[in-house]
């Protein structure tokens, strides 16, 4: 079988990735969680998920027909490393919504025009209007974090944008739109064991990019710029929710947890929402490098 890239994430786990990373893989058994500081040993029990999630989703319809009655806005922010579970986080949130009300938007490299622009500008196009949920797959963050460890922008630019950035999401608030920003943070190993995973399965090849190929190799430079976003962009008015996402399971339902618990909503049922794990969701200060 040829493998995307010519098999380059299995030549970096072969040769270059941290003896550590490499151990931690060949020991760790399909459930086992391969961080050594993950609060759980192994992955959540599938019937509890499915019980679990089922009535969340229950609780994110009814969050819905309330938005849509109501004309209000809301804006959700997945961000995260790659490989840390925002596309399925982001499915198990809309997949029984209404497209009409709950929208994704993944934006991809900017024109030459787009490019020209005021920064936030094409993201101002995809905010929500009365009625609507918009789930944004990465974001205005990427010039914090991505951009910026592979070149994509100049440090003034970086520079400018974190600058405007908190005057940008307060007037969004102020504005009256919901703002949640959600962080998915996975470990080294657990990141390296998915992307070989990918490389390996036909169907999800799709998946991976040369970013995700290069970036394996800049781990460190990542850490850097997520430490330094979190630090310019974790505001009273917006602050970021931090999920470690080792365990797909337990971040999908701290996910739902953290949208459904940020607005009141007709029927909401509090037994159903609950609230998001501690151990594993919190602020900036329980991510981990």
């Amino acid at each position: 079988m040829n493998l995307p890239f010519d098999g380059a994430i299995s030549q970096f786990f072969e040769t270059e990735a941290p003896e550590a990373v490499r151990q931690a893989i060949r020991d760790g058994g399909k459930k086992d969680i391969l961080s050594d500081s993950y609060p759980y040993d192994r992955a959540m029990d599938t019937d509890d998920y499915d019980e679990q999630i089922a009535a969340l989703q229950v609780e994110l319809v009814k969050m819905q027909a309330d938005i849509k009655e109501t004309g209000r806005r809301m804006a959700v922010v997945f961000e995260g490393r790659d490989a840390a579970g925002k596309g399925g986080t982001i499915k198990r949130l809309r997949e029984n919504l209404n497209p009409r009300v709950a929208r994704v938007v993944a934006l991809s490299k900017p024109s030459d025009r787009e490019a020209s622009q005021w920064y936030f500008q094409r993201y101002v196009q995809q905010l929500p209007a009365g009625g609507e949920l918009a789930i944004f797959d990465r974001s205005w963050y990427n010039r914090g974090v991505v951009e910026h460890v592979f070149g994509f922008c100049t440090p003034d630019q970086r520079k400018h944008f974190f600058h405007q950035l908190p005057e940008f999401e307060e007037m969004l608030v102020d504005e009256g739109i919901e703002l949640v920003k959600i962080w998915l943070n996975v470990g080294r190993a657990e990141q390296l064991r998915r992307f070989l995973k990918r490389e390996k399965d036909p169907l999800k090849q799709w998946k991976l990019s040369w970013i995700d190929v290069e970036g394996l190799k800049k781990w460190d430079a990542y850490s850097d710029a997520i430490a330094e976003t979190f630090a310019k962009s974790h505001t009273e008015h917006a602050p970021w929710t931090v999920i470690r996402s080792d365990d797909k399971k337990r971040a999908r339902l701290a996910a739902l947890r953290t949208v459904l618990g940020r607005i009141d909503y007709a029927g909401k049922s509090a037994k159903a929402v609950g609230t998001p794990d501690a151990k594993i969701c919190g602020g900036p200060e329980i991510w981990d490098a």
